[in-house]
């Protein structure tokens, strides 16, 4: 994610809010990078220990190995998978101009459909949300403060 890309989605945010998506943006990907170092490290580590085993351990010690192993691949993967999903939910968001956190589509193309269908959405209704009847929102406006009212009713019903 770029500066520009927060700027073209949010024309308004000033450069503070900026910094802060982008600081929680990079922490974001930082975190995953260090994952997949730790992964990367402990992946290592098994396939060395089951070169070793092969050399000489034992049947049981070997199987061990080889499952901890296509687990740590397994998850690995996993987490590449989802660098691949929130790059191509990013690459959309920025040249569609929605937000990111609305895509839920795992490939270009549903993201894409995703983001016309937000974009025809928000063409249609630019008021926002229809208002729904009795939804809460005020009908009268007080002509006295609600303190007065209150002193009002008690001198008549205490």
């Amino acid at each position: 994610m770029k500066r520009t890309d927060i700027t073209a989605l949010f024309p308004d945010a000033t450069d503070e809010q900026i910094d802060k998506i982008m600081n929680l943006n990079g922490a974001d990907i930082n975190k995953a990078k260090g994952d997949l170092e730790e992964l990367r490290g402990k992946f290592a580590d098994m396939q060395n220990e089951l070169t070793t085993l092969k050399q000489g351990g034992s049947d049981k010690a070997l199987q061990e190995a080889t499952e901890r192993a296509a687990a740590l691949q397994n998850e690995l993967d996993s987490i590449k998978r989802g660098n691949a999903i929130r790059d191509i939910r990013d690459k959309v968001a920025g040249e569609m101009k929605v937000p990111a956190s609305l895509l839920t589509g795992e490939t270009e193309e549903a993201c894409a459909e995703q983001a016309k269908a937000i974009m025809e959405f928000a063409k249609a209704n630019p008021q926002g949300y229809p208002v729904v009847k009795d939804g809460g929102e005020a009908r009268n406006t007080l002509t006295t403060a609600t303190r007065d009212k209150f002193a009002e009713w008690a001198k008549d019903n205490l």
